[in-house]
């Protein structure tokens, strides 16, 4: 493990919102979004290619599912996309009533249920407290909302022993755990155990690595961050030449390569010349290794 493991870019997209990386374990491939360009991109890193697909209107999030194509959470709901003829489908939009709200981050569980939160609009630039919720869509299509009064819902993880979920809601500066029942998805017990110093930006997506620590991704801190659950102590800092970092995620055939996430959104000039890496994917070999991302199972 080295702090001063070389953070590179993998391409300069100048993502508006780079958002929700995840690794395709079987097809070998990295997954991200770009929330307000509506699109989402498909990196191969044997190629070096970077597929885009446009679903015509903002994605939060997607997941690989078992019966092929991706699971995503977008601005209307939760839906599908058939990669091969970038046809969406709209699965259900538990927040129809709310048509300001959109989709954010997610992922799946070990039981491969997609959990995906959701946030409200900002008023007079200040994200409305509150708003969203966080849900998880069962196999069957089912969906329950597991936690209401979220302000903006992003980074989740899930212990190896499959007793405990992790969660970050950026309306509050924090790093949550929950006891977790694999077999029926409750969530019970929300306790804080990890503080971030809003001097190091707002915590925003998050991973898990073999070992079981979490990796956090500070928006305005330009920086990833390790931590240790079970201490609340910081590990690792890895810088990011890029101030907007939005997410992590281990890929690679290894699972020893880190993916970082970045955008542009609300930056200026000034600030785009001073950084102009920003909006790129970034990868970087932090020295441990991640666990597969379960897909949907439905």
């Amino acid at each position: 493990m080295s702090e001063s493991a070389k953070v590179e870019t993998v391409g300069d997209f100048r993502a508006k919102l780079g958002e929700g990386p995840i690794w395709d374990d079987r097809r070998h491939v990295l997954y991200w979004v770009d929330i307000p360009n509506h699109l989402v991109h498909i990196y191969d890193p044997t190629t070096g290619v970077d597929r885009k697909i446009s679903v015509g209107q903002d994605v939060g999030c997607v997941a690989p599912r078992i019966a092929g194509g991706l699971i995503m959470g977008l601005r209307n709901g939760i839906g599908l996309l058939d990669i091969e003829s970038e046809t969406c489908t709209i699965l259900v939009d538990p927040e129809k009533h709310l048509p300001d709200n959109r989709f954010n981050d997610g992922k799946c569980d070990p039981a491969g249920r997609f959990w995906a939160g959701t946030l409200g609009p900002k008023r007079d630039g200040v994200r409305v407290e509150r708003a969203g919720s966080l849900y998880c869509l069962y196999p069957d299509m089912t969906i329950r909302t597991m936690l209401p009064g979220v302000t903006t819902s992003n980074g989740l993880a899930w212990s190896s022993d499959g007793k405990t979920m992790y969660y970050i809601d950026t309306g509050n500066p924090s790093v949550f755990a929950f006891d977790y029942e694999v077999e029926t998805g409750d969530i019970d017990g929300r306790r804080q155990i990890i503080q971030i110093d809003p001097s190091t930006g707002k915590p925003d997506g998050m991973t898990i690595d073999a070992e079981d620590m979490l990796w956090v991704a500070h928006h305005d801190g330009g920086r990833i961050t390790r931590w240790d659950p079970g201490s609340g102590k910081l590990l690792l800092t890895l810088e990011v030449p890029a101030p907007k970092v939005t997410s992590c995620a281990f890929g690679g055939l290894h699972l020893d390569e880190l993916y970082i996430t970045s955008g542009t959104l609300g930056m200026n000039g000034d600030e785009l010349k001073k950084f102009p890496h920003s909006g790129a994917l970034f990868r970087c070999r932090p020295g441990v290794h991640g666990r597969p991302e379960p897909a949907f199972a439905g």
